[in-house]
Order: structure tokens, then sequence, then C-alpha cells
């Protein structure tokens, strides 16, 4: 490990914004599961989380322009985190956080409908292994335990394979598709996602890559179902 990893995880070991549980901690039981409101946040602003959330570019800037909402920033990338977490102790922001921890566990960080709104912002597309993919069915799965019945799941990604089995994921549960779009930038809509661009994201548009967006909603035909695949992607 080189010496600025080093430090930057001994920065985020004394951050107060940051947390890093272990597993046994997970399995005894997260203290701030299902009390993020009023442990840490002390409020009962919305909960947005930014899955796979990298530096946290969105974590931080939606914050920073949502002060009456709470940010949960969640990957698994210690060394990227820093960023984003250093950045909002800077801004002095108080409804931001961080933790460091597989997404496929989050179930142990976050208690029932708990969660507003989900941000998977340039996920992994992960060609060969479907189950990976955060908008996979296994992971809405894990979504729907922690996400209010009317909240919005954002996807934005470079990837158009990611973009289209994710329309597939939607139509094929029949999910309510708020609004999508294969070139962000050159489209109508006005909302947040173009709004704040990553680190990555300013180097795929430099390139001409277009960037895909999508709002959707789970529904109760899809919490019935525990698909882990499409059936016609099944190998």
């Amino acid at each position: 490990m080189s010496r600025k990893k080093r430090l930057q995880f001994s920065e985020n070991a004394q951050n107060p914004i940051f947390f890093q549980p272990y597993y046994q901690e997970l399995l005894e039981g997260f203290n701030l599961k299902g009390k993020w409101h009023q442990e840490f946040f002390k409020n009962d602003h919305p909960i947005v989380l930014e899955l796979g959330c990298g530096k946290g570019e969105y974590t931080v800037g939606l914050a920073e322009k949502y002060p009456k909402k709470n940010f949960i920033g969640i990957d698994l990338k210690g060394a990227r985190m820093w960023r984003g977490a250093t950045d909002a102790q800077e801004l002095k922001l108080n409804n931001v956080a961080f933790v460091r921890n597989k997404i496929e566990q989050i179930l142990f960080l976050l208690g029932p409908r708990e969660v507003d709104e989900i941000w998977l912002t340039f996920s992994d597309p992960q060609p060969k292994k479907e189950r990976r993919r955060l908008s996979s069915p296994r992971f809405l799965n894990l979504y729907r335990e922690i996400l209010k019945p009317e909240g919005i799941i954002h996807i934005k990604t470079d990837s158009r394979e990611l973009f289209d089995y994710t329309m597939e994921v939607v139509q094929y549960f029949n999910l309510p598709l708020h609004y999508k779009t294969n070139n962000l930038y050159h489209s109508e809509f006005r909302g947040d996602a173009p709004q704040i661009q990553t680190y990555y994201e300013k180097i795929y548009l430099a390139e001409g890559i277009p960037i895909n967006y999508a709002q959707f909603s789970l529904n109760k035909e899809f919490n019935k179902n525990t698909l882990e695949k499409l059936p016609e992607t099944e190998k």
C-alpha cells in the first residue's frame, strides 16, 4: 500500500462522517441501522443514497444543493471515498455520511423504508457477471427492503450495455419508468442529473461518449418476485 493511501485511510478513520463497520459489527447490529435520522443526522429529512459512490461527487454535490435532504455515499474503495468525505468536512456539510462497505450487505446498514432515493452513478457494468450489476433483480430485491414505496432510483452511466440491460429489467418487471434518455446532454431533461459531473464522466464527455440516464421505481409486482436473473439472459 502506498504512503498516500495509508494517509487517506488514517484520515478516513478519524473523520466523524466516515463509517467502516467490520462484518462482525454488522452481524451484531450496526448501531445506525434504522436510526440514521435520530442518531446521526438529527432530523427527519429524506435520505438519499449514492451506491458505488466512488469519489462521492453526487453525495457532496447534491448535499450542497439540498440542505433539507440527507445523503449517504456507499462504496468499498476507501481511497476514492476519502475525497468526498474530505470535501464534505471542508464544506462543513452536516447532511452527509460515507460508509465503506459492500453494497451486497446494505440491509445490515439501513432499516426498512429508511431511504427516499437511490443514485447509481457510473456503476461497474459487469459485462460477464449479471448478478453483480447494481441494477440487477438481485440488487433491486435488496433496495426494495430499504426504499420507500414511492422512492425513485436514478441510473446514470456511459455503458449502453448496462443501461439497455437495466431497461430490460424495468420492462420485464413492469416497473414504473419515469424518464429515460440515451443522450442526457442532448435531451430536454433539466433535473439534477446533468448538473453534477463525476471525474470519469468528464473524461467520457470529452471523448464524445453519450451519457445514459433514467428514473424508475419499484412496485408490488416486483416485490413478490425473487428472480435473480431475467429468464432470457440465463446462461
